[in-house]
C-alpha cells in the first residue's frame, strides 16, 4: 500500500491508537510520525471522525482518540469513511451512440462492482485491534 495513500495513513494512525486507545494524540504528533504534514492528518482523521470512529478535543490537552474499541473498527470502516476506491469508480461520461462501447461499459462496470463488493467484505473481517496485535 502507498504510503502516501489517506488510507494508509488512517490505518496506521489507528494501528498506533489501538495500543493506548484512551491517549490522546495530537495532529501534530500523527503527522511527525507519519512523515506528513498535520493539515493532511486533520483532513483524514475528520473524516474519520464523522464516521464515528474518532473523536477530537480542541484546546491544550486536545487531540484525537478512537471512539469505540479497537476490536469493534474494522479494516472496512476506514476504507469506507475516507470513501477512497482501491477499484475505479462506474464513471459516465457522454453515452456513446458505439453499441460495443456501451455493452463493454455495461460488462466491466458490473464486474468492478463485484470487486469493490468482495475487497469490502474481506475488508470487514478484520479489526484494528487483530491489525496491532491487542
Amino acid at each position: 500500500m502507498k504510503r502516501n495513500s489517506r488510507l494508509s495513513l488512517a490505518l496506521h494512525t489507528l494501528s498506533h491508537m489501538a495500543g493506548s486507545p484512551d491517549r490522546m494524540r495530537t495532529s501534530g504528533d500523527i503527522a511527525e510520525h507519519a512523515g506528513t504534514n498535520p493539515v493532511v492528518v486533520r483532513r483524514v482523521l475528520g473524516k474519520l471522525r464523522e464516521a464515528g470512529l474518532l473523536t477530537s478535543e480542541k484546546g491544550h490537552a486536545g487531540g484525537w482518540r478512537l471512539a469505540r474499541k479497537p476490536q469493534d473498527i474494522t479494516l472496512a470502516d476506514v476504507y469506507l469513511a475516507l470513501d477512497e476506491r482501491m477499484v475505479a469508480t462506474d464513471e459516465t461520461s457522454d453515452a456513446s451512440a458505439c453499441s460495443v462501447e456501451h455493452a463493454l461499459h455495461e460488462r466491466v462496470s458490473g464486474v468492478l462492482k463485484e470487486i469493490e463488493e468482495s475487497l469490502v467484505q474481506k475488508l470487514s473481517e478484520t479489526s484494528i485491534a487483530e491489525v496491532r496485535g491487542v
